[in-house]
């Protein structure tokens, strides 16, 4: 009998679900994002649960095995083992959040550093900018670490529709359908972020793109999840490359 159809389809779901989201963090410490043993990603399982990072683990390190299984209709105390702010933020999005099916929150330098502007809308200056156009909702209330489910709450209220929060002072936050999606976008975001902060270091005036430009860029980035899961498969080839654990 063929080995993959003496799986489950659920257990082989998770299964990749659980290698594509320590794909997630090895490629988060690739490019940079990392920040000491904090910042979470999280991916929905059937049933109300999600896999998520177990407390204080570096991104480098993490394996497919190693990510913990919580519910997210449990109350109360905080699950042994996982970070106070990954369960009031993670949770509470996944129980609340049809679009939450993957959640990335990072401190990721560029993207970090807009959230602490006054401003930090991310203006449509070239395509990859334009792709964020009227697409993030934007959270100027940070009130310190989200350690307290009203915390988790709010962030939820402000996230909205949207898939993608920029939080003031704080970092970024993505929502995707899949890890892939997710992902592209964090990528993306950061990107837009860097060139954006550059621009600024200049002095100079932005060259902003008209509403009309902007939103047709953006449009032009509307694949339904296509290019993000060719992106993807393409930097787990290059971690394969490297000979990493992460699937293990």
């Amino acid at each position: 009998m063929d080995g993959n159809h003496s799986i489950p389809a659920t257990m082989a779901d998770e299964r990749q679900l659980r290698i594509d989201l320590a794909a997630a963090f090895r490629l988060a410490d690739h490019f940079g994002w990392t920040e000491a043993v904090a910042n979470h990603f999280s991916a929905a399982l059937p049933g109300g649960r999600f896999l998520i990072n177990p407390l204080w683990r570096h991104f480098s390190a993490i394996r497919a095995s190693d990510l913990a299984v919580l519910d997210c209709a449990i109350n109360g105390e905080v699950p042994a083992g996982i970070d106070v702010t990954a369960w009031m933020i993670h949770g509470t999005m996944h129980a609340k959040l049809a679009q939450g099916r993957c959640i990335l929150h990072l401190h990721p330098p560029y993207a970090t550093a807009l959230s602490c502007l006054a401003d930090p809308s991310i203006k449509p200056i070239d395509q990859t900018s334009a792709r964020f156009f009227r697409r993030v909702a934007i959270d100027t209330a940070f009130g310190g670490m989200a350690d307290n489910a009203a915390e988790g709450e709010r962030l939820c209220a402000a996230l909205g529709d949207k898939s993608i929060l920029m939080m003031g002072n704080h970092g970024v936050l993505v929502a995707g359908s899949d890890v892939a999606e997710a992902f592209d976008a964090m990528y993306h975001l950061e990107r837009a972020s860097r060139t954006l902060v550059l621009a600024y270091s200049t002095g100079q005036k932005l060259n902003i793109l008209s509403d009309a430009i902007a939103e047709k860029t953006a449009r032009s980035w509307e694949d339904e999840g296509g290019s993000a899961r060719a992106h993807f498969a393409e930097l787990k080839l290059l971690l394969d490359r490297k000979g990493a654990d992460y699937a293990a």
